[in-house]
């Protein structure tokens, strides 16, 4: 049975589905896992554009509507990653019947990852609700860290455990919150730091997540060493830079511990 992964965040714009797409293509591709991503965004749906999919015939909608069968609405991007995308412009659904449609084909994936919606309301509870465990996607700054921490108290309110942060955006500047800082506030460890690079945006506009066109940059290297955490395993980063970074360093960064120490568990 597969395990469902809820990617969520109450803001727009952190990376959400950035992090759920790329995520999605690291596991298939670099892992071998049989993936499904599941755009659970009802009202403002956008996953399907980071693949080039831009009107579904069948969609999520369709499939809590009834009018579908759940693989109906697949799509198949590769072998081993596919995709099930919602509607742009759609009657209203009711989205906690989410778990139930989703549990009707986990037997067929190793890995579900669900991006959910920005908004505090049904569609983010619906998520939290189908998800066995929860990453949430913060940036360095006050106003997203304060969203961050609701979005933590209402997943432990629905008693879905929220496994931990996906810093994102960093800039390396003076004037960001501190990781440490973060994990205190938020009671929660940070997995991964993502750079703030310049190329997630350029894949946006190759439809096609990073992963596919800049694997080496360094904000795919840190999804792929968080991706290779999700399912225990550990991931080298075989690129000269970092190799020479890591001799002069005296200091193991904060996010690597966190990582092994959620890889033990």
């Amino acid at each position: 049975m597969a395990k469902t992964i809820g990617i969520i965040a109450i803001k727009g714009g952190v990376g959400k589905t950035t992090t759920t797409s790329n995520l999605g293509v690291i596991l298939s591709k670099e892992f071998n896992k049989k993936v499904l991503v599941v755009d659970a965004n009802f009202s403002a749906p956008n996953l399907g554009m980071h693949f080039g999919i831009i009107n579904p015939e069948k969609t999520l909608h369709d499939v809590l509507l009834n009018r579908a069968d759940i693989e109906e609405a697949i799509i198949n991007h590769s072998e081993n990653l596919h995709i099930l995308p919602s509607s742009l412009i759609s009657r209203k659904i009711n989205p906690f019947k989410l778990k139930e449609k989703i549990n009707f084909i986990k037997d067929k994936y190793d890995i579900i990852i669900i991006d959910s919606s920005p908004s505090l309301n049904e569609e983010i509870l619906a998520t939290m609700i189908a998800s066995d465990e929860l990453f949430v996607i913060t940036s360095p700054d006050y106003p997203t860290l304060s969203t961050t921490l609701r979005a933590i108290r209402i997943a432990k309110q629905k008693r879905t455990p929220i496994n931990g942060i996906i810093l994102n955006k960093v800039r390396g500047k003076n004037f960001e919150l501190k990781l440490e800082d973060i994990e205190k506030t938020a009671e929660t460890s940070v997995l991964a730091v993502l750079p703030d690079d310049l190329r997630i945006l350029e894949s946006l506009s190759l439809t096609n997540p990073a992963a596919v066109h800049f694997e080496n940059s360094n904000a795919v290297i840190e999804y792929k060493k968080f991706a290779a955490a999700l399912i225990g395993e550990e991931f080298k980063d075989k690129r000269i830079s970092y190799r020479i970074k890591k001799m002069f360093s005296r200091t193991i960064p904060k996010e690597e511990i966190n990582r092994d120490i959620f890889r033990a568990r």
